[in-house]
């Protein structure tokens, strides 16, 4: 189910920038999932999905340590005017140990970042600027105060959270209007729907869920990550696609094969499928950035957009969520899931 059919165009938040209904995660790319093979392909992939209409291209600065957002300027560079940036800082590392993470919000910290970032991407501004995680030390007016201050002075355009509880939500936006929350959610992973998306439907903030694929977990892709996945591969250290809770977890997409017979689609297409009309189901703007290095896999995502599960095809989905063994993360404190 993949053709050169544009993708629809969704708002994000109130007064965001338009954006293709699903944009792309561009993390895989360079870190995390393995080695890229295949760089001219990882390349290809963006100026393909471009064609297909998405326009959201989602990175970080904590991904291999800025690699990911040098790997993808001069796509960015090339495409200023009809691409919508997204990047996010908060995750620092700690100088004694590379291989750890510290969390920081605060403001020394929030401008040495952005100026990281727009030279890391050779631009002067980031159109979409998230706060990766929440640092509970410090107060989000000081943190959003901070960042509303990056777009008074022109280096953001937009501002996102990730991961932040509805109550950090609406504490948010009460210092600056947020364009954008960005939390995991996909058949697997449904714990922001208690609070998080209410209220960002509630304040007209979008939802951009990553993992929307439960990171290939839900495409049939792999079933055992310690077996089946490089040993760099950060997969490996996630309690669902480890020891038992990855077999228990693999028998749970047979419903999904289920819809996915019935549409003549992929589990992937099916997953984001029902990501996508979650828009029509809780009342605001949802957009998924799944990730991918291949082509072929952008034009069978952005395909997805035109598939409608059906009342009793999202039933026979419903309650999968409720049976996955384990944890989105082993800690799972700098979550909203951790927080609420």
């Amino acid at each position: 189910m993949a053709n050169d059919t544009k993708i629809d165009i969704v708002r994000l938040g109130a007064d965001g920038p338009q954006v293709g209904v699903q944009g792309l995660g561009c993390m895989g790319m360079s870190w995390a999932y393995g080695p890229t093979q295949d760089v001219g392909e990882a390349r290809a992939t963006l100026e393909r999905a471009l064609e297909l209409g998405v326009t959201l291209y989602d990175t970080a600065d904590v991904y291999g340590d800025g690699d990911n957002e040098e790997f993808i300027a001069p796509f960015i560079r090339a495409h200023r005017d009809e691409v919508v940036l997204a990047s996010k800082f908060a995750l620092a590392t700690d100088p004694q140990d590379p291989t750890k993470r510290t969390i920081r919000n605060d403001r020394p910290y929030v401008r040495q970042a952005v100026e990281g970032s727009l030279r890391r991407l050779g631009v002067e501004q980031i159109d979409l600027y998230y706060m990766h995680r929440r640092d509970v030390r410090v107060p989000l007016e000081e943190s959003v105060g901070t960042m509303a201050e990056l777009v008074a002075e022109g280096k953001v355009k937009y501002l996102g959270l990730s991961e932040v509880t509805a109550a950090e939500l609406r504490a948010a936006q009460a210092v600056h209007p947020i364009a954008a929350v960005q939390s995991e959610w996909s058949l697997f992973s449904r714990d922001i729907e208690a609070g998080v998306v209410p209220a960002a439907a509630e304040l007209g903030v979008a939802l951009v869920p990553y993992s929307p694929l439960g990171r290939g977990f839900l495409t049939g892709s792999f079933v055992h990550a310690d077996q089946e996945l490089t040993a760099d591969d950060f997969r490996r250290r996630q309690p669902r696609f480890t020891g038992d809770n990855a077999a228990a977890n693999a028998a749970l997409l047979e419903p999904v094969r289920t819809v996915a017979d019935a549409h003549g689609a992929t589990l992937g297409q099916i997953a984001l499928a029902w990501v996508q009309q979650q828009a029509a189901t809780r009342g605001l703007t949802v957009v998924p950035i799944p990730g991918t290095r291949r082509r072929s896999r952008v034009e069978e995502n952005t395909g997805a957009t035109r598939i409608r599960l059906t009342a009793e095809q999202l039933a026979l989905l419903e309650p999968i969520a409720g049976k996955v063994a384990g944890d989105r993360y082993a800690d799972m404190r700098p979550t909203s899931a951790g927080r609420e």
